[in-house]
């Protein structure tokens, strides 16, 4: 049995710490965001008139609708960070797809509610980016 191969595959104990907080990290921040994705979802499903109707839109559906749609997103973005935290290869797939679904998703909505609209994408980037970045060290490792 060669050094490597004992001691977890050739990757030192510094790597193996970077990439499982980087894991860790992708998945959390893709837990909080489906969990305010949900949470969007339902206010916009119990409550609609919390969301202000602009002008036509191309993009415009019922707000309950909108709410249906954050809802779902946001339950499959927190069952992709649970397969991220489960260390599982899928789940780092499946969680750069739903958050740039996540993303397309409240660009759409925001004529609705635009300032979290915004803060969404913009932790939806942060999450792609996270991700992205932990499946470029797994390849280097």
């Amino acid at each position: 049995m060669s050094t490597a191969s004992a001691h977890g595959g050739g990757y030192t104990e510094s790597a193996r710490g970077t990439l499982a907080f980087g894991v860790s990290f992708g998945g959390i921040m893709l837990i909080t965001v489906g969990i305010f994705q949900v949470l969007e979802g339902i206010a916009a499903i119990a409550k609609d008139k919390i969301y202000v109707s602009g002008p036509a839109y191309v993009y415009s559906f019922d707000v309950s609708t909108w709410g249906w749609i954050h809802l779902v997103v946001g339950a499959i973005a927190v069952l992709a960070a649970i397969g991220i935290l489960a260390g599982q290869t899928w789940g780092l797939v499946s969680g750069v797809v739903i958050a740039a679904l996540g993303a397309l998703a409240n660009f759409a909505f925001l004529p609705y509610y635009p300032f979290w609209s915004l803060v969404i994408i913009a932790l939806y980037v942060f999450v792609i980016w996270a991700l992205c970045a932990q499946m470029v060290r797994r390849e280097e490792m």
